[in-house]
């Protein structure tokens, strides 16, 4: 582990203070700090190697200790087929996000339906929730599977990017939840035998949503009127630019800084009937109840001619609370606890 040269947060995932099931990576990180990757590590894929010689898998929870073992939860590492580590980082990630995994156990004991990348990820969390030991490993090949069957982009032994798989993933999921709901309104037909309008241009907001979505403001003012103009955006995610030597709070800083805009870049300001210099600025609106921040590891460098990866050491705290939100943000104050760092670690 320590021949590897670079160390590099992909994305980390906050949830709302008080909803934690665990707090066990909130412990480890607590108490390792820059050493953060080799415990996760420990937890996710080095796993494997420990618990199959089956009486060894007690060692590993002597190792890390019994404390850090909270009652009803369970820590298996998952196999890496190839190249599938940005999967299976993913996958820890979300299942100790608490609200996301009750979700999509509770999908598992809805009716059977066909087989999807919703099913397989309920069948892998269901199969993790009911193991008989707190520690061990599982081969998570229905869901890899699936996963290549649907998605070419992943349907090789490349490198891939946790982020862009945690999209596609939330995505997907949310898809196939509207797809569903869809389909039983048209089963179920109203009183007057008509069904339920398919002109809805928004689909109805699913369980993916409610959890993950936030919704970010973005704010233009005329430096000539000072009229300020705001245009409302959806998020699952914050992608956000990283520095050397920097923080979260940098980072969430510079998401917010105020940018002006001049020159070819003026903004048609409506009341003064053309273009003007004007300020913008991205602001969150709404919170949501988990914060996914991505940091955006890879910059084109014009000298270069090419994207190059960043490996700058970005400072993360135990407890967030983002202080770049709207005047009219309802619950600006919300605490969030960290409840997951995804780090890739190599040289691509």
């Amino acid at each position: 582990m320590a021949s590897l040269s670079f160390k590099c947060i992909t994305f980390s995932v906050w949830l709302e203070a008080g909803m934690c099931s665990g707090c066990f990576c909130k412990r480890v990180l607590n108490s390792c700090h820059e050493t953060v990757l080799p415990h996760i590590h420990r937890i996710s894929t080095a796993v494997s190697s420990r618990c199959t010689k089956g009486a060894n898998a007690s060692a590993l929870e002597k190792e890390i200790g019994p404390e850090q073992f909270p009652v009803n939860e369970h820590y298996f590492g998952l196999v890496n087929f190839g190249n599938t580590c940005y999967c299976n980082s993913v996958l820890q990630a979300l299942y100790f996000c608490r609200p996301f995994r009750e979700k999509v156990l509770a999908y598992k004991s809805q009716p059977r339906k066909k087989e999807s990348l919703l099913t397989c990820l309920a069948d892998l969390f269901h199969s993790i929730a009911t193991q008989k030991k707190k520690v061990g490993v599982i081969p998570p090949k229905k869901f890899i599977t699936r996963l290549r069957k649907e998605n070419e982009l992943f349907d090789n032994y490349m490198q891939q990017d946790a982020h862009e798989f945690l999209n596609y993933l939330l995505n997907t999921i949310a898809d196939i939840l509207q797809e569903e709901r869809k389909q039983e309104k048209q089963n179920g037909r109203l009183p007057n035998g008509n069904i339920d309008s398919e002109n809805n241009s928004t689909p109805d907001p699913t369980w993916v949503h409610e959890i993950f979505q936030g919704t970010l403001t973005n704010e233009t003012r005329c430096l000539t009127c000072e009229t300020i103009s705001s245009k409302d955006e959806d998020f699952l995610d914050l992608s956000v630019d990283v520095e050397q030597n920097t923080s979260i709070t940098h980072c969430l800083r510079g998401f917010s800084n105020t940018e002006t805009l001049c020159s070819e870049y003026k903004y048609y300001c409506e009341e003064c009937r053309s273009k003007q210099e004007a300020h913008k600025r991205m602001k969150v609106k709404k919170l949501p109840m988990i914060l996914a921040l991505h940091l955006k590891r890879f910059k084109y460098m014009d000298q270069l001619h090419r994207y190059t990866k960043l490996s700058y050491r970005v400072v993360f705290p135990l407890e967030l609370r983002l202080f770049n939100t709207s005047g009219d943000a309802t619950n600006p104050d919300r605490m969030y606890d960290l409840v997951a760092v995804v780090v890739h670690c190599g040289r691509k």
